[in-house]
């Protein structure tokens, strides 16, 4: 147990290393050839079939670009497809929600008081989720709705607000929040598997078979491309929300994911609007500030409280263990300061994370991270703040190592 515990630890870490790295790839190019597409520019002469042209300086070096709205008269000699950062980002992210949120689906995605499940039924729910809001939105995009882009943006808004009030009522906050994330992040990344790059993959055979390719699939992608430009900001807050239990863990956490999506839009739409120089709408800024503010009030709002927690099925063997009375104790008294419902620890007023250790449910449901945390390491308490001593740390690893034995 003690082996596997560090092992699934360190897998978790290097998933999400792996899951950052191919994220920062995957928006750094998108939001590139956005800028690049917004700030084209035509002159007199350019070649036969060239939309606009842009001049940029990099590296102390001189790039020319120019793009082809339809394509070349030829097809190129070397072509370079961007892809794989969307695909990896995509499946470094499935692992990561296989290793957090499907390994540990007693603690993070399964909440007995928002929908009693069992684990099977959780995770199949949670793939049905990602795959449902993916064809709902490709139908929405594929139906006469598509042919205008603000009635199709705001009615792809309103499906959004949906999902995002459902998943609360499915899941933990926690997990609604990084399943939000996930839909549409999946959204995206099949918009480039399913739509853009088949699209320019019809366009390049038509270069080869010396046929003139069709401009309706490069306006398709190029909408593809614009939904995944303004989904993108949304997600990093949504997959960045774990760690802040007042995004997800109030009870009008819906409501701020809903918020978090229009003030995505509103800092996209400046950055766009600035490429395509055509101004500086400075107040979008004024209104993500006033949105973010609004959020700000809704994670004050007290939550109903629905129940004392409840133990899951694998924490028993935590709180039938020997060392569990000790445990308490030591826990209560080093760590529930913080990690409690209502924290005395100056400066602190809410659980960090949202993690509660002031029951016994609390303490065995979150046995792995107080045996990883302030038991194999010493991370928790941050400094060492409650004094916990060496002898107190080796009994949370013997109770840990020891449970079920």
């Amino acid at each position: 147990m003690m082996d596997f515990a560090i092992f699934w630890d360190w897998l978790s870490f290097a998933v999400r290393w792996l899951h950052v790295v191919t994220g920062i790839a995957w928006i750094g190019s998108s939001f590139y050839f956005v800028a690049l597409d917004l700030g084209l520019r035509q002159r007199p002469g350019m070649p036969v079939g060239a939309f606009g042209e842009e001049w940029q300086v990099h590296g102390g070096g001189f790039y020319h670009i120019q793009k082809y709205l339809v394509a070349p008269a030829e097809m190129p000699e070397h072509l370079t497809w961007f892809k794989w950062e969307s695909y990896a980002t995509w499946l470094s992210g499935f692992a990561m929600l296989c290793v957090v949120y499907y390994a540990g689906a007693d603690l993070f995605l399964i909440d007995p008081n928002v929908l009693p499940m069992s684990v099977p039924v959780g995770i199949l729910l949670s793939m049905a989720t990602i795959g449902v809001g993916w064809v709902v939105y490709d139908l929405l995009c594929r139906s006469p709705l598509g042919k205008s882009d603000t009635g199709l943006m705001l009615v792809l808004y309103c499906v959004l607000v949906f999902i995002a009030w459902g998943l609360t009522h499915l899941f933990t906050g926690r997990a609604a929040f990084l399943h939000l994330g996930a839909i549409t992040a999946t959204i995206m990344s099949a918009n480039v598997f399913m739509v853009i790059i088949p699209n320019q993959k019809i366009v390049v055979a038509d270069l080869i078979a010396g046929r003139k390719p069709d401009p309706k699939y490069g306006k398709i992608a190029k909408q593809r491309s614009l939904h995944n430009n303004y989904l993108t900001l949304p997600v990093l807050f949504l997959m960045l929300s774990n760690h802040y239990p007042l995004a997800f863990g109030t009870q009008f956490n819906w409501v701020i994911a809903s918020l978090v999506f229009i003030i995505g839009v509103l800092i996209r739409h400046y950055f766009n609007t600035v490429h395509m120089r055509a101004g500086n709408p400075h107040w979008t800024w004024l209104g993500a500030l006033v949105l973010f503010i609004i959020i700000i009030w809704l994670s004050t709002v007290p939550k109903v409280l629905t129940g004392e927690p409840k133990a899951s099925a694998s924490a028993d063997i935590y709180i039938a263990s020997a060392h569990f009375p000790a445990v308490r104790d030591t826990v209560l008294g080093r760590c529930s300061m913080c990690h409690a419902a209502e924290p005395v620890y100056e400066g602190i007023y809410h659980a960090p994370k949202g993690v509660m250790l002031d029951t016994d449910a609390g303490i065995a449901n979150h046995a792995r991270e107080i045996y990883l945390q302030a038991g194999r390491s010493h991370a928790m308490p941050p400094a060492n703040v409650s004094q916990i001593t060496d002898k107190e740390r080796a009994l949370l690893v013997a109770w840990f190592e020891g449970a079920g034995k």
